[in-house]
């Protein structure tokens, strides 16, 4: 499958829940999150039923073609202490395996990058792991890295 005419990056559709759950699910294992460690249900049900609350501001696009799903994106708009227009995170990129390297991620993610030129946000940034060495070198030839290290700490109560 070589990207073409054919393929269509598209605001996700509740009728897609049967085609989206498997790109979802190859998305949480390729980042260790199966078997013992998968997301709740509960949280699967909320982040699909979140992209069609209009209040939330989270929103998903997905990759077509020839009406087989081959690729989502996630992805959210949130304000910044740096800057007056809103940014926008790209918080899940994910291309079936194979479908990769056919060009599906680039439109995505370019798909991300004119979703949020029509919001007016003036950022797209998103975080990957330094092991994703495929994604990666997708992500040198559309953004700038700009050198920050992500850190994280879960909170389960007072700390």
């Amino acid at each position: 499958m070589a990207v073409n005419d054919t393929l269509n990056i598209r605001p996700v559709a509740s009728a897609d829940l049967e085609a989206w759950r498997p790109l979802w699910d190859g998305y949480n294992v390729f980042y260790g999150r199966n078997g013992p460690t998968a997301l709740p249900e509960e949280v699967t049900a909320l982040t699909w039923a979140r992209f069609f609350n209009p209040i939330e501001p989270v929103f998903a696009l997905v990759a077509e073609d020839e009406g087989k799903l081959l690729g989502l994106a996630h992805y959210l708009f949130h304000r910044s202490t740096t800057r007056v227009e809103p940014v926008c995170y790209l918080q899940d990129l994910f291309t079936a395996p194979p479908a990769r390297g056919q060009g599906v991620g680039r439109a995505l993610v370019e798909g991300v990058y004119r979703r949020a030129a029509q919001a007016g946000a003036t950022r797209v940034y998103w975080h990957t792991q330094v092991t994703n060495s495929a994604g990666r070198l997708l992500y040198e030839k559309v953004a700038k890295h700009l050198g920050f290290i992500v850190y994280s700490h879960e909170v389960t109560g007072a700390t």
